[in-house]
């Protein structure tokens, strides 16, 4: 008989995936470890791995739709299984499958008569034996059986009936998505009846003779749904302050060759923002904290993740996970590991997991002010845009050209307050701007 291949957990909290593409068709081999599939979530692209070697029996989830971990998405027969003859392989392919609740049949009962108003496949099921003295299971009762179980933890959380539920996954699976829209309807004040009115359509902008249509990717569309809901979600506010980091320009401008030789990376201005981040952190640790309804969580960890703007208009976040322990050149070793495997597509769901705070780095691409919109959960997320040259008034009343940084922080303000945020940011500038030619790096 041929096994299930399931949506695997691509990374924490995650609780369903998009196949993207299928790498291998029905009919084809495979190895074991060997990708089969592309597939999204709103953390990462992956491929999938096939924990089978066999043939590809049958793909069971189209490109593009949408399952819960757990959905089987394939079949495959494995070397050491001899396949099945006449109908009994087609009845497998076309049926449910066994689980733990309702184990598969071992043998298959004779038929039996079938009672008042009872058509023989139901008296079947309801006499036919597993061979053990068992019962196999109706239709109905393997479909429900099938929720996996976040959906079942929902419904039991919710005193919610999954038989009352119509499912809208595959084979009528009843899906988190339909337990929460049932939570939904149920506790919403009764309304008054009004006759029912047509859905409007819905609005399009009007495409005009030689504009193109871009349908969204699944990546597009899980970074659109992360940002509106940080923007809905959580209060922003921002605010900036200007550093000048001549003293820094100086350093690496010296160091950079050097540095190259020694290392094999580029010396970049990243790692340095980094470490000022990260130390700053730790004087103020509520911008390293998450909102929680009714209290705020501080995280002891201190997770940075780094803005990796990619081809395609595509955005990833890969986390540098204990950031405090490294210093400048195990910082610039992490952020040129984790921006390669960004761009290379490589990251696994560990390298985008766990984020406690957001660097974000446009100056690298010539901005000068930005708002960035808060990585939901997260409290904060700091950006460093370019360093320009401009004349500034010095202390003593002098003109003098300098290199100078804006740095911008958006914060959640349920979480804390423009005070806060400004400590916190002129903690990140007093850093940056006590480097000096003769600084060290390590």
């Amino acid at each position: 008989m041929a096994k299930a291949i399931t949506m695997p957990q691509l990374g924490e909290s995650v609780t369903e995936g998009t196949i993207a593409r299928w790498l291998k068709a029905e009919g084809e081999e495979v190895e074991k470890d060997e990708p089969i599939a592309e597939v999204d979530t709103d953390k990462v692209s992956a491929e999938l791995p096939s924990p089978l070697a066999g043939r590809i029996e049958r793909l069971l989830v189209p490109e593009g739709t949408t399952v819960e971990v757990g959905a089987e998405i394939a079949l495959v027969a494995t070397a050491d299984e001899a396949p099945e003859e006449g109908p009994a392989r087609e009845d497998l392919l076309r049926s449910e499958g066994p689980t733990e609740e309702f184990p598969a049949a071992g043998t298959r009962a004779q038929p039996v008569a079938a009672g008042p108003g009872e058509s023989r496949t139901a008296a079947t099921s309801r006499e036919e034996g597993d061979g053990r003295g068992g019962r196999v299971p109706t239709a109905e009762e393997l479909r429900l059986s099938r929720s996996s179980p976040v959906v079942r933890r929902l419904a039991a959380e919710h005193g919610v009936e999954i038989s009352e539920i119509r499912g809208t996954g595959i084979g009528g699976r009843v899906t988190k998505k339909d337990i929460e829209a049932y939570i939904r309807e149920r506790e919403a004040p009764p309304r008054e009846e009004a006759p029912p009115r047509p859905a409007p359509p819905r609005e399009r902008v009007e495409v005009y003779e030689g504009d193109e249509v871009v349908e969204v990717t699944s990546v597009r569309r899980a970074i659109a749904d992360r940002m509106s809901r940080s923007k809905r979600e959580a209060p922003h506010a921002w605010t900036l302050v200007e550093a000048d980091v001549s003293g820094l320009v100086r350093l690496r401008e010296a160091r950079k060759e050097e540095f190259l030789r020694r290392e094999g990376i580029n010396l970049t201005y990243l790692p340095f923002i980094v470490k000022a981040a990260v130390e700053s952190l730790k004087e103020h640790p509520v911008l390293n904290s998450v909102w929680d309804g009714d209290r705020i969580v501080l995280r002891r960890r201190i997770n940075v993740g780094i803005a990796v703007d990619l081809e395609g208009g595509a955005l990833i976040v890969p986390v540098i996970k204990d950031a405090d322990d490294y210093g400048i050149v195990g910082l610039a070793r992490r952020i040129d590991e984790v921006v390669r495997k960004a761009r290379e597509r490589r990251l696994s769901p560990d390298d985008v997991s766990g984020g406690t705070f957001t660097v974000n780095n446009p100056g690298a691409l010539g901005s000068v002010v930005s708002t960035p919109i808060i990585n939901h959960p997260q409290a904060a997320i700091l950006s460093a845009e370019a360093i320009v040259k401009r004349p500034v008034v010095l202390e003593d009343d002098s003109i003098a050209v300098r290199s100078m940084m804006n740095l911008e922080v958006s914060f959640d303000h349920r979480i804390l307050d423009g005070g806060a945020a400004l400590r916190f940011l002129n903690a990140v500038k007093r850093r940056l701007e006590s480097y000096t030619p003769e600084s060290g790096i390590s």
